[in-house]
């Protein structure tokens, strides 16, 4: 690995530009440029795609620096690589959840360290937004390659002695397990894929998604918070609010719920949605 990977830099994430199924991203020092399905409108500022120092094809792969790098997402210092599907570590949209997550924390630190449950946790910019506002966070992902790497990510935020337990496991195992334990969070991320397996057995988001929530439920504490996002076409927002506030709302328990589109605005003008974040609270 470089140790180029070790200086944070501090200039943050832009989106240039987006359009004929392919986004221009800056990720602190570098330029990327890789596939966009949704991203079916023209460009908005074609001279600016050949600054790209990174270029992903499915197929042929990669073109230019694959060494990993670091980037500053609020505050976070984050790892970045070139993996062979065309990510990067790091899903930028997201970032607009950390503060909301940190908030919920703080609401419930006066009175006790809350508890939070991070599943399907990839490389862990919930988890240490979390754990940084002053949860207790239990990081779960079934790839023991994301979670090494998420690991990564908290020895470079300066969050490794924060109280993180790091499992390589399936969530809903984990999340059976804890029910049998009676153990209880305050608060729960999901950010689910749309196709997937479990074990043996095919997953499919639209498919297993109230299974899911029904089990997460049981081991809520009465007050918790929810963060559930999601990046496919199959799920509107509505979906996903109206099967969380079925599995978490109740006559007994009033909760406020929030579906909010992913959506990254570029510097050129265009636009990219990239799907939905629903936040529930007490």
């Amino acid at each position: 690995m470089s140790r180029d990977a070790d200086r944070v830099e501090r200039t943050g994430y832009e989106l240039i530009d987006a359009g004929e199924g392919r986004r221009l991203e800056r990720f602190g020092p570098r330029v990327v440029d890789r596939p966009a399905p949704m991203a079916t409108h023209p460009r908005m500022s074609p001279g600016s795609w050949a600054d790209a120092d990174l270029r992903f094809e499915p197929g042929p792969g990669w073109r230019g620096p694959i060494d990993a790098w670091t980037l500053d997402l609020s505050g976070l210092a984050l790892e970045l690589r070139p993996t062979e599907s065309g990510g990067l570590g790091v899903y930028p949209e997201h970032e607009t959840n950390v503060a909301w997550l940190a908030g919920q924390v703080r609401a419930r630190a006066a009175d006790r360290q809350p508890s939070v449950l991070n599943l399907f946790a990839h490389t862990g910019l919930a988890t240490l937004a979390a754990a940084r506002a002053g949860a207790t966070v239990a990081h779960v992902d079934a790839a023991r390659s994301a979670v090494a790497w998420a690991r990564r990510n908290a020895e470079l935020s300066d969050l490794v002695d924060h109280p993180i337990r790091w499992l390589v496991d399936d969530a809903a195992a984990f999340v059976a397990r804890e029910a049998r334990r009676d153990h209880r969070y305050d608060g729960i991320v999901l950010d689910p894929p749309t196709f997937g397996r479990a074990g043996t057995r095919r997953w499919r988001l639209v498919e297993e998604l109230p299974t899911l929530l029904a089990s997460c439920r049981a081991i809520a504490a009465d007050d918790a918070f929810v963060l559930l996002t999601a990046h496919t076409t199959d799920i509107t927002g509505d979906d996903l609010a109206d099967a969380l506030g079925g599995s978490f709302g109740s006559r007994r328990r009033r909760v406020s719920i929030e579906a909010r589109q992913l959506v990254l605005g570029a510097t050129s003008g265009a636009r990219l949605e990239l799907g939905w974040a629903v936040r529930l609270s007490p």
